[in-house]
C-alpha cells in the first residue's frame, strides 16, 4: 500500500508522540521515519480494518465475497479540493467518503471498499489531518464501507491548498438492477429525497462571503441505505444520480439528453430552504444549479412512485422526499420548469460554474 506501508508493524522507535511534528513537512512524504510516524499515529488508528492491517501495496479481496453480493463490479474514483476544507455540516474527509459511496450507490451498487490518496501541503497542521482522518472513518462506518488502501504525498508550500483527497470505490451491483440515464420514459415520475442547494450554500457561508443570520449546513451524507430501501420496493428504478456539481438542473439535463425525453418539473414542488432561497436572491444565484452532497434524483415508473416516495420518507436520508415533476415526450432533450406564476422556462446547462471548488 504505497505511502502507508510500515514494515514490522511493532511501532516506530521514538514514535510515542513526543517527536511528533505539529505541522506537515516535506519529510512526511519522504518514505522515511517521519512518514512512518505520521501513518502510525494518525492514519492507521483512524482507518484500521482487517484488509488494511497487512499494510501491503494493495488490498486483497476474496472474490467469493463479491460474487455473493451481485453479478457486476462497480468502480468509481473522485477527487476533492473543496475550499475551505472545513465547513458547516462536514469537512473534506466526510465529503470524500460520502461522495464516492454515493457515486457507487447511484448505479444500484452496494459500496464495499474505498481507497484514500492524500496530497498534503507543507505546513498543514497535523491536528487538521487527524480531524479529517477521523471524520473519514466516521463517515465510512456510517456508510458500512472500509478504507482498505491508500497513499500519502507532500508538496511544497504553495503547490496546493492545504489538502486534496482522491478516493476510489468498489461496490457490487445485485442481479436484475439496471439503472441508466437512457431509461427515462414518458410518464415516469421525478423524485428528489430532500432540500436542494444546501451544500453550495454552506460553502458560501463558510467562505465568509455573507454575514448570514442562520448558519446553513451541508447536506453531506451517505445515500446507499436510502437507495437500498428504494430498490426494495422498486427494483426497476429507471434513472438515478446524486446532484453534486451543477445541481439538480444539470442532472435533469443529462437524463433528458441521454434518454431523448423532456424533464418537466414544477417550481412550487421543489424543496428549498428559505435560507438558501434568500441567499440565492441576494447573490443572484439559482438554487437549481447549487451543489448538493446528500441529494439524489430518481426517475421511476408512475405505478411505483408512491411506494418509492413512502419508502424514502421512512428513511432518515429521505424524510423530505418529494415528487417534483414527470418525464414527457417533447420537447426532447430539454428540461422545462413550470413556474409559480403559471408560465414555463427552459432550464439549460450552465456554461461555467456558479461556485468553484465546492467539492
Amino acid at each position: 500500500m504505497s505511502g502507508m506501508r510500515v514494515k514490522g508493524g511493532a511501532g516506530v522507535p521514538g514514535g510515542n508522540g513526543a517527536a511528533r511534528r505539529q505541522t506537515i513537512t516535506l519529510a512526511h512524504g519522504s518514505g522515511g521515519k517521519a512518514m512512518r510516524q505520521l501513518i502510525e499515529q494518525v492514519l492507521l488508528p483512524a482507518f484500521d480494518n482487517p484488509l488494511l492491517a497487512p499494510l501491503q501495496d494493495q488490498a486483497r479481496v476474496d472474490l467469493q465475497q463479491l460474487l455473493a453480493r451481485g453479478d457486476r463490479l462497480a468502480f468509481t474514483t473522485d477527487s476533492f479540493v473543496v475550499d475551505p476544507p472545513f465547513f458547516p455540516g462536514g469537512d473534506i474527509g466526510k465529503l470524500a467518503v460520502n461522495g464516492t459511496v454515493n457515486d457507487l450507490a447511484m448505479g444500484g451498487a452496494v459500496p464495499l471498499f474505498l481507497s484514500c490518496g492524500l496530497i498534503l501541503e507543507e505546513g498543514l497542521p497535523q491536528d487538521d489531518l487527524q480531524r479529517i482522518a477521523q471524520s473519514m472513518r466516521a463517515a465510512a462506518d456510517e456508510a458500512g464501507v472500509a478504507i482498505v488502501t491508500g497513499d500519502t504525498k507532500v508538496v511544497h508550500k504553495g503547490a496546493s491548498d492545504r489538502i486534496f483527497i482522491n478516493t476510489a470505490g468498489i461496490g457490487v451491483i445485485p442481479a436484475g438492477i439496471d439503472i441508466s440515464d437512457t431509461r427515462a420514459a414518458p410518464g415516469d415520475v421525478i423524485i428528489v429525497n430532500g432540500f436542494i442547494g444546501d451544500h453550495g450554500a454552506a460553502i458560501v457561508d463558510a467562505r465568509g462571503e455573507l454575514a448570514l443570520q442562520h448558519t446553513i449546513e451541508s447536506d453531506c451524507k451517505p445515500l446507499n441505505g436510502l437507495v437500498a430501501a428504494m430498490l426494495e420496493v422498486c427494483p426497476d428504478i429507471h434513472c438515478m444520480r446524486d446532484a453534486t456539481r451543477g445541481g439538480l438542473a444539470t442532472v435533469l439535463n443529462e437524463f433528458a439528453s441521454a434518454s431523448n425525453t423532456c424533464m418537466r418539473i414544477d417550481e412550487t414542488s421543489l424543496p428549498i430552504r428559505d435560507e438558501v432561497r434568500g441567499m440565492c436572491e441576494i447573490l443572484g444565484l439559482d438554487p437549481l444549479y447549487l451543489a448538493n452532497e446528500g441529494v439524489l434524483v430518481a426517475i421511476v415508473p408512475r405505478e411505483t412512485a408512491e411506494d418509492v416516495l413512502a419508502a424514502m420518507r421512512a428513511h432518515p436520508a429521505g424524510t423530505r422526499a418529494a415528487i417534483i415533476g414527470e418525464v414527457a415526450q417533447a420537447p426532447a432533450g430539454t428540461v422545462v420548469l413550470n413556474t409559480a406564476f403559471g408560465g414555463e422556462r427552459i432550464v439549460d446547462v450552465l456554461v461555467g460554474d456558479q461556485l468553484p471548488r465546492i467539492c
